[in-house]
């Protein structure tokens, strides 16, 4: 049985043979998070995982992006007195994710970055296309590390290729996200969903009970890390989000220009 969400949902709900796959769907953003994408996509995930019928989740993006991240312009607007937060928000989506009992795919189908980026830090298993590239622009940002990646990338990758991911903002490309362990299969563009599926397919087949179990034997080990990552990452964010070098690189992208972090 196969069921779907009308086209205009900011988050696509399918479910068959037990694999839901969410699909972001702001293309013309990018998929980029603002307040009304985080909370769909924390609630459509909720909604899996405590939906029997469901053993896995796949997400994936609509368009040329899979996510953009934050929002910058709304990213701009939190500053401002009387911005409206949603009912999550990013720290329900992590919250969301780290207790996530199912597993979780990625299918990665084009640009990610921030927390399309750093959610790989939370998948079971990312595929991305060949045409995909991930992107850490923190330091870009004039800001820290977020999603608990400062912990997450490292154990991931090694400390080497965490660390330049997390302080160059430079783009990663799917061949190098595989070479560093970020991503477990590469494909191209039109093999993604199939090749995805196959592997859900394998896993959907299994009792959930054991996925479970075993997906909580698995993340056990970093669970209080995460948390502390996360309480680390969130007072160093507090503390350069609006400070000088912050400011510069949202103007910089409010007038499409490169910012300028000279005596910053």
């Amino acid at each position: 049985m196969s069921e779907a969400m009308p086209e205009s949902e900011i988050v696509q709900i399918a479910t068959e043979n037990r694999i839901r796959t969410l699909t972001l769907n702001r293309p013309e953003a990018l998929n980029a998070m603002n307040q009304a994408l985080y909370d769909a996509t924390t609630n459509a995930l909720l909604a899996a995982a405590s939906d029997d019928d469901v053993a896995v989740v796949v997400l994936t993006g609509n368009g040329r992006g899979f996510c953009a991240g934050q929002d910058l312009l709304e990213m701009a607007a939190q500053m401002q007195p009387g911005f409206e937060r949603g009912e999550h928000g990013f720290p329900g989506l992590l919250d969301t994710l780290t207790d996530f009992p199912k597993p979780l795919l990625l299918a990665i189908n084009g640009l990610g970055l921030g927390i399309g980026a750093t959610i790989c830090g939370f998948a079971d298993l990312v595929f991305m296309s060949t045409e995909a590239r991930l992107k850490c622009p923190f330091t870009s940002l004039g800001v820290a590390p977020e999603a608990a990646s400062s912990e997450l990338f490292p154990r991931l990758m090694g400390r080497q290729h965490g660390a330049w991911m997390l302080l160059s903002s430079e783009w990663m490309s799917a061949a190098e996200c595989l070479e560093m362990g970020l991503a477990f299969k590469v494909v191209e563009p039109d093999q993604l969903l199939a090749v995805t599926y196959e592997h859900a397919a394998v896993l959907a087949s299994k009792p959930v009970s054991s996925l479970v179990a075993s997906k909580a034997a698995i993340t056990a080990p970093w669970r209080e890390s995460i948390v502390a990552a996360r309480q680390r990452e969130d007072a160093a964010f507090a503390e350069l989000m609006g400070a000088p070098a912050n400011l510069e690189a949202l103007a910089a992208f409010a007038e499409k220009r490169d910012p300028d972090f000279t005596g910053l």
